[in-house]
């Protein structure tokens, strides 16, 4: 298993690098034949390289993606390793790991029948050309199985936050600064109002006392405006992120956006955007945990979290989903990111077990 995580992390896989996310395909795919005793499809969507495996009539989804964050030729500070019984490398705890130990468990099955893998290689930037597939291919089925990274201490992730995103367009009129800035409408000054406007949604949404990781959030994000210092914007723009623990949060939050409406007079604002991924409720993943509990030889836990995930996707068309079955470490996304490579062949032998259970008509 080390030597086949290190096999995937030396080859690296920036979602912004399309040709290094293909060559990251081949040896993904050349992992999964050797293990599977399949080739897979490989699907290319507007030059994003995902694969997929079919076996029989499908049941149960096995879900992954391949690219990450790291720019092509992190490896030269960020070098393969394995010490003390760490794993580092851009990409190995998000998700490579969690690859290895896929085709790992799935290996030790004697029937694939019902089994469908899909790893994709657009996850890290929104699963834009995947999104469908990972739709089509959860839709009807008994449950899947995401590999993302575990959270804290080796916690499944039983639910995850829906996101949304949205782009504040807010439009002026020019003038000059010092000799007419009377005659123009500062879009500027209506972005601010707009920023603390989208600030204060989120008190609107949630009940009073929830606790935080099931709270709303609506944050400001990217902002933009302007074209010379002396002269009235006449245009402005403001990024806005959304995560929401409940669909009917999701909903309102929507519906509150639409709804802003332009404080200057002359001044326009226009919403564009809207949910990405719909949140994975706790009740889409329970019935998997409370199997994963009896099959584990040691005591599971569970975490709610902010952060959205291809899982999102698959419990928003209604199949039972359960996350964060991939590698035991930390530092997704930053510098110490690291893989306990002592967990890998039990968190392995736990897929096995459950993708198993599922195909035997466990519940």
């Amino acid at each position: 298993m080390i030597d086949d995580l290190g096999e995937l992390v030396t080859c690296e896989s920036f979602s912004g690098d399309l040709p290094a996310v293909a060559r990251s395909a081949k040896v993904v795919g050349a992992l999964g034949t050797r293990l599977l005793g399949a080739e897979p499809e490989y699907l290319v969507l507007d030059g994003v390289t995902h694969l997929r495996w079919r076996f029989g009539t499908p049941r149960v989804l096995l879900l992954g993606h391949h690219d990450t964050v790291w720019p092509t030729g992190t490896l030269r500070t960020h070098p393969w390793s394995v010490v003390d019984g760490i794993a580092r490398g851009p990409g190995v705890f998000d998700m490579k790991a969690g690859l290895v130990q896929l085709f790992h468990a799935l290996s030790g099955l004697a029937d694939l029948d019902g089994v469908t893998v899909l790893v994709t290689g657009d996850e890290e930037v929104g699963s834009k050309t995947s999104s469908a597939l990972i739709e089509d291919a959860a839709r009807g089925l008994d449950a899947a199985f995401v590999l993302e990274a575990s959270a804290d201490g080796g916690a499944l992730k039983t639910a995850r936050k829906g996101t949304s995103d949205y782009r504040v367009e807010v439009r002026g009129r020019a003038a000059h600064a010092g000799l007419e800035p009377w005659n123009g409408v500062n879009a500027g000054i209506e972005l601010a109002h707009q920023i603390l406007a989208v600030a204060g949604l989120a008190e609107l949404v949630d009940e009073p006392g929830l606790p935080r990781e099931l709270a709303t959030t609506v944050t400001p994000t990217v902002l933009s405006g302007g074209s010379t210092v002396n002269t009235v914007p006449a245009g402005a723009r403001l990024g806005v992120d959304v995560r929401v623990a409940t669909v009917a949060a999701q909903e309102r939050v929507d519906t509150l956006m639409r709804g802003l409406t332009a404080r200057l007079p002359g001044a326009r604002v226009e919403v564009s955007g809207g949910p990405n991924r719909r949140p994975l409720e706790a009740a889409s993943s329970a019935g998997l945990f409370a199997l994963a509990q009896r099959l584990s030889p040691v005591p599971l836990t569970q975490a709610h979290v902010g952060g959205a995930s291809d899982g999102n996707f698959t419990a928003g068309v209604g199949c039972p989903t359960l996350d964060g079955l991939g590698a035991v470490g930390g530092g997704a996304h930053a510098d110490h990111e690291h893989v306990v490579v002592a967990e890998m062949p039990r968190r392995a032998e736990l897929l096995r077990d459950l993708v198993g259970a599922v195909l035997g008509g466990a519940s």
